[in-house]
């Protein structure tokens, strides 16, 4: 049998709960055509980068299947007559990953925050070494020269 990554979206205002009926349908329909779906991981609602029949977010989740080709286009068909899928792709793959994917590891990393346990400056301080000005501060910075004098508006002439 043939392996596939499987990604769907669902459209936000669907609950949670009921994403999790829909991945045990889809689910069910590749065990009763002879396959098998030994990992499942729901990726949350995350923002779309387009929108999509009016959606800005989307449920996401991705099943790894291995299952003979018939049973993935019955899964494929049932996706398109149901309202609630926005998009599906399914791509053939040479071996499944075990490890958790991509898109949980960096939810782990957003959790844990952009800068691991170091807090917010990091071990560079506040600032850092990037931008702002050079090491400096304004008051070091010479003045620039005025290219007129100041003339009391009294003095001009017209």
């Amino acid at each position: 049998m043939a392996l596939y990554e499987h990604v769907f979206l669902v459209r936000q205002d669907v609950t949670a709960q009921q994403v999790e009926e829909l991945t045990a349908r889809f689910k069910g329909v590749i065990e009763a055509n002879g396959g098998s779906v030994p990992k499942v991981e729901a990726w949350g609602v995350k923002t779309l980068t387009y929108r999509i029949n009016k959606n800005r977010k989307a449920h996401f989740t991705l099943l790894n299947i291995d299952a003979p080709a018939a049973a993935v286009q019955e899964m494929e068909r049932q996706m398109g007559i149901d309202e609630d899928v926005l998009r599906f792709l399914t791509i053939r793959v040479d071996e499944l990953e075990e490890a958790p994917s991509a898109m949980l590891q960096k939810r782990d990393r957003d959790e844990r925050g952009e800068r691991g346990e170091r807090g917010f400056g990091g071990d560079r301080g506040f600032g850092g070494d990037r931008g702002g000005f050079g090491g400096r501060d304004r008051d070091d910075r010479p003045r620039r020269p005025r290219d007129r004098e100041e003339t009391p508006a009294s003095e001009e002439t017209v």
